[in-house]
């Protein structure tokens, strides 16, 4: 079942990555102390990047038990270990070097020169068992019922590595897809598919500066999911669009939330 998005607009892209972090962090604490863990799943891009980077620099961060989280990822570029535009790569340098996470945890998804070679197909089946393998009954779906699923908006309105009109945004059965000939480089990729998106608690869409405007206009029109990925993104409790001004300034009237009317 969808839940309909509620809005929040932050004055600007810095400000946003504070204030997406700050929520971060209380849901993350708030979860471990009702179950004793917590999941989330990252995502790249410049707004995960930027959100990573500011929970770094938080103060509070330390309220977090970081061996009692469980991080997976959205997507990721199917390219050698530690290339520096693997979203892993980049949520290191980020964050997660600085913070003492527990390495078992850490749920990277296999890079194109790990055990499946170059077949992103089988290294996406993969991902998909080692999520499989950690939900539980009471769980919705062949995934964990992740706290929070963050993703970054795309200018076309891409999710994970889910592209309008693409093959991968019409699947409805597996969970993890190897993507080929994505419109944007590298054009292979691994990406959760918009069934594992929706098993999440609470879904997160990030997008700051004038190039996502228009994208953030699209998806929250109603334009259906093959058309806008991110209109297909919707959590089980919680559904939460973060925006900068320059994401939210095509937005219909009535979409903005009253204090911005």
């Amino acid at each position: 079942m969808s839940t309909a998005p509620q809005l929040v607009v932050h004055r600007d892209k810095d400000l946003m990555a504070q204030a997406a972090a700050a929520r971060l962090l209380t849901k993350i604490v708030d979860a471990q102390a009702a179950r004793g863990s917590a999941s989330v799943v990252l995502t790249g891009g410049r707004n995960g990047n930027g959100l990573l980077a500011a929970l770094a620099s938080s103060p509070a961060r330390d309220a977090i038990d970081w061996s009692h989280l469980d991080l997976w990822w959205g997507d990721e570029r199917f390219l050698p270990e530690g290339d520096p535009d693997r979203n892993v790569t980049q949520a290191r340098e980020a964050l997660l070097d600085a913070v003492p996470l527990d390495p078992a945890r850490v749920h990277a998804m296999p890079a194109s020169d790990g055990a499946y070679g170059d077949d992103a197909d089988a290294a996406a089946a993969a991902y998909a068992e080692e999520l499989a393998a950690a939900a539980r009954p009471e769980n919705h779906a062949q995934v964990p019922s992740f706290d929070v699923l963050l993703l970054g908006v795309g200018p076309d309105t891409h999710v994970a590595s889910l592209f309008p009109e693409h093959p991968g945004v019409r699947e409805t059965e597996r969970m993890v897809i190897g993507v080929h000939g994505a419109p944007k480089p590298p054009p292979t990729r691994i990406s959760l598919t918009l069934p594992a998106i929706r098993a999440a608690r609470e879904v997160w869409l990030l997008a700051a500066g004038e190039d996502k405007a228009k994208a953030a206009a699209i998806a929250l029109s109603g334009t259906g999911e093959l058309q806008a990925p991110a209109a297909g993104a919707y959590g089980r409790a919680r559904t939460l669009w973060l925006l900068d001004s320059a994401a939210a300034s095509q937005l219909p009237r009535e979409l903005y939330p009253p204090s911005l009317a």
